[in-house]
């Protein structure tokens, strides 16, 4: 008897459901496309958040990068200057770095939205999640020069450079080709910031180190170069590993948004394979030169291979992302050996890694570019594709002008910054090591440092 009123109960309610159903599934029907979208906007500010706490997390392998490949000495020092860049350009970006790359202007820069009142976002997410986006890459591209420049700049100096070019010399470059600015009315191509990110803090690197001058006992008195070994091959490897697993936060949500999963699954797909290829077409060339793989260039090989895929991840097919992979790995071994010969001392590989692959990398899509791959309106037609040679004088222009723009503005910031408080530390600091002479503590305490040049 039990079981007999349980199942009148069961059916009572299952005939009340039945009257209730059709007015509830066509209300339904009629939310679904309004839900649908509020969760695919959702996701899309959830994809550019996790984007940029990945780039943020690509500090940290910058920082063992640098770290590994300098000596023990000098550690403390420029992991302060990895560390507070990002703060530094944090704080720039969004005093007046964002108003100047995505304000309202002119082609050259934007001029509203001063510490983010009133915006402008050029994005569909929340502009919170987009400047953070941004911030990111900004802080990236800062914080380049620091090895290029490691072991006898003075922290001081650092610091001002990294407030001019986060706060002005990015954001212009940014303005020309994501904020609407010249670049991209011609119709340049910079996915996720070869020339933008790499080849602006590249280039700004080369001619820090030229102005900065080499490290004492570089270069022999004939002007050869001599090797200065970095004190951790294993912190460097680890930092190269963050930097791989970061970049794909840098690459993929560039898209800001979810979108096509197609054209995102390619980019994660392209950025792997041109690191790959990097590495090991680095290894074979340093190999074949001098008898071993070395690992330290085999590092710097992927990295170069990520650089260079930057700009085209989106454009490209596999095989074409494996080509320029293997050239960026090629040009990072001849780039430090002609780094070496005209006396430009380069401790980590930032130029050849950033400012030569950013070009390369940024060149590539005017060859290997297909105009079946396309992005938010974005596309290009490559030589090598049947596109003709249109897309790659854009390109080689574009990249050449973000360049020589980062070199020729940074150039005077570091003339004006060694006229008045010096770039350089002084001989008896830098023999002794930054990390004392500058912060008062050393990266290994109760351990012996060699402070042998």
């Amino acid at each position: 008897m039990v079981v007999v009123k349980k199942s009148y109960g069961w059916l009572l309610l299952a005939a009340g459901l039945a009257l209730c159903l059709p007015g509830t599934v066509a209300q339904c029907a009629e939310e679904a496309p309004a839900l649908r979208s509020l969760g695919e906007a959702g996701l899309d500010v959830v994809w550019v958040l996790l984007g940029a706490f990945l780039v943020f997390f690509m500090q940290a392998g910058f920082g063992m990068v640098e770290a590994g490949f300098i000596r023990a000495k000098n550690v403390c020092n420029i992991l302060t200057k990895n560390f507070m860049d990002y703060c530094a350009a944090s704080i720039m970006f969004f005093l007046v770095g964002y108003a100047f790359m995505f304000g309202e202007g002119n082609g050259f820069i934007g001029w509203s939205g001063f510490g983010m009142s009133e915006a402008p976002n050029p994005s569909g997410v929340p502009t919170w999640a987009f400047w953070l986006f941004q911030a990111a890459f900004c802080g990236a591209g800062a914080t380049i020069v620091a090895g290029a420049m490691a072991e006898r700049m003075k922290f001081s100096a650092y610091l001002m450079y990294t407030v001019f070019i986060s706060s002005l010399v990015y954001p212009i470059i940014g303005h020309w080709v994501w904020g609407g600015g010249w670049l991209a009315k011609m119709g340049f191509v910079d996915f996720a910031g070869s020339s933008v990110v790499h080849a602006t803090g590249g280039w700004a690197a080369c001619i820090g180190a030229v102005l900065l001058g080499a490290r004492i006992g570089k270069f022999n008195g004939d002007g050869k170069p001599r090797a200065i070994a970095g004190h951790s091959i294993p912190l460097a490897s680890l930092g190269v590993f963050i930097l791989w697993f970061g970049w794909f936060g840098f690459n993929c949500a560039s898209s800001l948004s979810v979108g096509d999963g197609e054209i995102i699954s390619l980019v994660a797909m392209n950025t792997n394979l041109a690191a790959a290829a990097g590495a090991i077409t680095s290894m074979v060339v340093v190999w074949v030169l001098f008898g071993k793989p070395d690992l330290s260039m085999t590092m710097n090989g992927s990295l170069a291979g990520l650089v260079a895929i930057t700009a085209p991840c989106a454009f490209v097919e596999p095989w074409a992302a494996l080509a320029i992979g293997a050239v960026g790995g090629v040009i990072v071994v001849l780039g430090v050996r002609i780094l070496d010969r005209i006396g430009i001392d380069d401790p980590v590989g930032a130029v050849p890694v950033h400012g030569l692959n950013g070009l390369w990398g940024t060149i590539a899509v005017g060859l290997f570019a297909s105009e079946n791959l396309k992005i938010d309106g974005m596309v290009s037609h490559g030589l090598f594709m049947g596109g003709g040679s249109g897309q790659l004088l854009v390109q080689t222009l574009g990249t050449f002008a973000c360049a020589g723009f980062s070199f020729a503005a940074m150039g005077l910031v570091f003339l004006a910054i060694k006229k008045t408080v010096g770039l350089r530390v002084g001989r008896d600091e830098e023999l002794r090591g930054l990390d004392i002479g500058e912060h008062g503590l050393e990266a290994y305490a109760g351990f012996q440092v060699f402070s042998n040049v």
